[in-house]
């Protein structure tokens, strides 16, 4: 699959071609960087207040369907890639917490993206981690803020800036996972959940650290009083 060019983005109107105008950035440069800049001096504070070791970790979710998904290939020139698709519309949701310094994780699988899994999902993760107290980096999702949640004890939530998808490692992991499925075709849920588990199972915590130990969470961590 090739990326859109601009001439295929265009809108033509009278016979002129006029390229959409760019939409404003709902992101903000400066609370990315006083995030990153700050983090150190956060954990500190909660450290100060936990009566065990403090971890990082970042979670977010992710969809995995019969949907095909497909990536780009190098061809010979004039050459295009022909790829069988077969479209489907039955999907399931990893929701995983990843500990960049270690490579450490946490996969639980649900049938939807709200509250109720996200809630099954922390209370499972607290007690896979007990005996530290564990800071949860994710994105400022709407189920993630639910009123209804109940944070674990040894949970606390610590949400990035609107619309930073880069300061959150995991989005590379789930990057490299899809990698691993893309261009196969899956006959049921239940091959595509195999084949995911068995994907899950295959990471090493090396190989996990070496894609998710971004420099600013990895220092923060190390600058925490041993």
């Amino acid at each position: 699959m090739l990326l859109d060019s601009a001439w295929d983005r265009a809108v033509r109107t009278r016979g002129k071609t006029e390229v959409p105008p760019a939409q404003p950035s709902q992101k903000n440069d400066q609370e990315q960087i006083d995030f990153q800049k700050g983090l150190p001096d956060l954990l500190s504070g909660v450290l100060e207040g936990a009566n065990r070791p403090l971890r990082l970790f970042c979670q977010d979710e992710c969809r995995i369907g019969l949907m095909p998904i497909t990536r780009h290939r190098i061809t010979l020139p004039g050459v295009k890639p022909i790829q069988e698709a077969k479209p489907g519309y039955e999907y399931f949701y990893l929701y995983g917490a990843v500990e960049p310094e270690t490579g450490q994780r946490f996969f639980t699988e649900h049938g939807r993206l709200n509250s109720d899994c996200f809630q099954v999902f922390l209370d499972r993760f607290a007690r896979a981690f007990p005996y530290s107290h564990n800071v949860m980096v994710l994105d400022n999702g709407a189920f993630h803020k639910a009123k209804k949640l109940s944070i674990p004890a040894n949970v606390e939530l610590v949400f990035l800036p609107p619309y930073s998808p880069e300061l959150n490692p995991v989005e590379r992991f789930w990057q490299d996972l899809k990698d691993q499925l893309a261009f196969d075709l899956y006959r049921s849920l239940a091959c595509l959940r195999q084949d995911v588990r068995s994907a899950l199972t295959a990471y090493t915590d090396e190989a996990v650290a070496s894609l998710t130990g971004y420099k600013y969470l990895v220092e923060a961590v190390g600058a925490l009083p041993s």
